[in-house]
């Protein structure tokens, strides 16, 4: 029985302190409607809290995101710059594979018979594009003409290959006009010239540069193994009429061929007539591009790369005006002022660094082109009166 009256103690127990604590809450509740000061505070407090937890949630979800895009960020920044060195890198290969083409059509004929891509200020603005997009059709010069004054056909060895030159003696002659013609030209196209020398006395031999008129080969280097030309004629001559001076005479690419043959390959004339040499490779490239209308670079400097690359040489170091400072030769430096290819800048640089006796002419409207076409007597005047100040114009032995 005692052990039975223990166990009924919590209950009744229990039983008392639910009494208590509904008493409790019911006193509570009469306090609070009897105090709502109180009342008002404490759920001001709760309101407060619930706000505070909101605000603390909202941050947390604004903190999340925020590193959500901050994760985000870089993996963008990423992907652009990956897409854009990709681009760059593909515009870069494919400038390179239209400079290598351009440049070796610039630097190979082709064997098939056809014209000449027109100069850049003949083309429309489609032609031109068509021209940038594939290159120029670059056929092999061939001599439209022989000449009408008495002459024989002479085969020179030259390293680049046998060359095709005509020599015609005069009686008593004063010495030997060598010349030497200009890019995508051939020597038939100096005939007037020689038939002038030839008037004022002197033997004149004409030669085709390697990969022109009649000469072995297909390359043209634009001056460079030209040189190696300018040096073959001129032993020959120096073999076959060693008491003879030889004057030099060379048209644009013919020009800058001379002057590298005297400065870097050990040439000696009496006298030199030259004109409208371009300053530099990289110069006439820029004026190029720049007559088209289209920016010079980088264009023009991986056209001048490439070109040198193909055909074995420095093409950066091609400069005229380089070779001028090594010239003690007389030189007769000729310009057209509406030259579009060789600017007046290049022109008096050229003359500037030249280290010999030196003249210069310039013919009032004439472009890239033979000067006798719109000045011929002026021309003629200037080439004599050059010769005779020389002393080349004194009688020596045929």
């Amino acid at each position: 029985m005692a052990s039975r009256a223990a166990l009924k103690v919590p209950a009744v127990v229990v039983r008392l302190v639910g009494q208590v604590h509904r008493v409790v809450v019911r006193l509570v509740r009469r306090l609070a409607v009897a105090n709502p000061q109180a009342a008002a505070l404490r759920r001001a407090r709760a309101a407060s809290r619930r706000a505070q937890a909101a605000q603390a949630t909202v941050a947390h979800q604004q903190r999340a995101g925020a590193r959500v895009v901050r994760a985000s960020q870089p993996a963008s920044k990423r992907r652009r710059l990956y897409w854009l060195v990709r681009a760059a890198l593909l515009l870069f290969v494919l400038a390179n594979v239209v400079a290598f083409n351009h440049a070796w059509r610039f630097t190979h004929f082709s064997a098939e018979v056809g014209r000449h891509t027109a100069n850049p200020e003949q083309l429309s603005l489609a032609e031109k594009l068509w021209v940038l997009a594939t290159g120029i059709c670059n056929p092999k010069p061939v001599n439209a003409g022989l000449p009408a004054f008495a002459y024989r056909t002479v085969k020179i060895s030259s390293p680049n290959g046998r060359l095709e030159s005509w020599y015609s003696p005069v009686p008593q002659a004063r010495g030997t006009v060598a010349l030497f013609h200009g890019y995508t030209s051939d020597k038939s196209r100096l005939l007037r010239e020689a038939a002038y020398f030839r008037h004022l006395g002197y033997s004149v031999l004409l030669t085709d540069f390697a990969g022109a008129g009649g000469s072995e080969g297909y390359r043209i280097t634009v001056g460079y193994r030209e040189a190696y030309d300018v040096a073959a004629a001129v032993r020959w001559l120096q073999l076959q009429y060693p008491r003879q001076c030889i004057v030099l005479y060379g048209v644009s690419m013919g020009a800058v061929a001379i002057l590298r043959a005297e400065s870097e390959l050990g040439v000696q004339a009496a006298a030199n007539i030259i004109e409208c040499p371009y300053g530099s490779m990289l110069q006439t490239a820029q004026n190029r591009f720049a007559f088209m209308g289209i920016p010079a670079f980088p264009m023009a400097n991986l056209l001048v790369f490439w070109g040198g690359v193909q055909n074995g040489f420095w093409a950066y170091g091609l400069s005229a005006e380089a070779y001028a400072a090594n010239i003690k030769t007389p030189t007769l430096l000729m310009w057209g002022t509406a030259d579009p290819r060789v600017t007046r800048q290049e022109t008096d640089a050229v003359f500037a660094a030249l280290g010999g006796p030196k003249q210069r002419h310039d013919f009032a409207g004439s472009g890239h082109e033979p000067y006798w076409r719109k000045h011929e007597a002026e021309w003629r005047r200037t080439t004599e009166e050059f010769l005779l100040r020389t002393g080349t114009a004194a009688a020596s032995t045929n």
